[in-house]
């Protein structure tokens, strides 16, 4: 469990290169700055951006195979995690769906600002993008699971791998779900908040 930003900073470093830890640095003072034109995170949070945003996101690369190719983040928003795992891995293909202008504005500057030529923003509601077969689905804040599921299931396949970050929400939104959806989904522990969980899943969902 990380326990501050000394500790967040080496969970990051172990994760990507040091290119991808300058470009994290630079982003910072980038998100503080457009956060005072639209409110894209808790002002608190800032203090802390490392644990609370940088490294909850990129925890999830532990649990993505490495064969996984195209990944896809529903409600990007402030580009988390989305974002942050194009940063960390600029030559994935990544697809950012956020529907929100002004989101929409701040995402694609980040990409051009650093040439994130792999990560595409979809300024869309995700109801209204074309259907393609995608490796691994993630989403933060975006939706209830049963929602989230029942706009997204038809971008996946067998194969496709779900890291949903819910909070302490996780477990119980689970339950809540047919058999099938709980056998797919397992929570596992995240390692920025100890009463957060991340759904992990495999397959494409059966609704009902």
């Amino acid at each position: 469990m990380i326990t501050g930003e000394a500790e967040a900073r080496q969970f990051c470093s172990d994760r990507c290169d040091q290119d991808a830890m300058a470009r994290f640095a630079e982003f910072i003072p980038m998100l503080v700055s457009e956060n005072q034109r639209q409110n894209l995170v808790s002002e608190s949070s800032l203090e802390e951006v490392w644990t609370r945003h940088i490294a909850d996101s990129l925890q999830l690369l532990d649990h993505v195979p490495r064969e996984t190719h195209k990944w896809m983040d529903l409600g990007s928003g402030a580009g988390f995690p989305g974002l942050m795992l194009a940063l960390a891995k600029p030559h994935q293909p990544i697809l950012l769906v956020e529907s929100r202008r002004k989101r929409i504005e701040w995402l694609e500057r980040v990409c051009g600002d650093f040439g994130l030529k792999h990560c595409k923003v979809i300024g869309s509601r995700l109801e209204s993008v074309d259907s393609l077969e995608i490796g691994l689905i993630t989403a933060r804040a975006f939706a209830p699971l049963g929602k989230l599921l029942e706009l997204s299931a038809r971008f996946s396949t067998r194969s496709t791998v779900w890291l949903l970050p819910k909070g302490r929400k996780g477990p119980i939104e689970l339950e809540e779900q047919p058999g099938a959806i709980r056998e797919m989904f397992h929570v596992e522990q995240s390692q920025t908040d100890p009463s957060a969980g991340i759904l992990v899943g495999k397959g494409r969902p059966a609704l009902r």
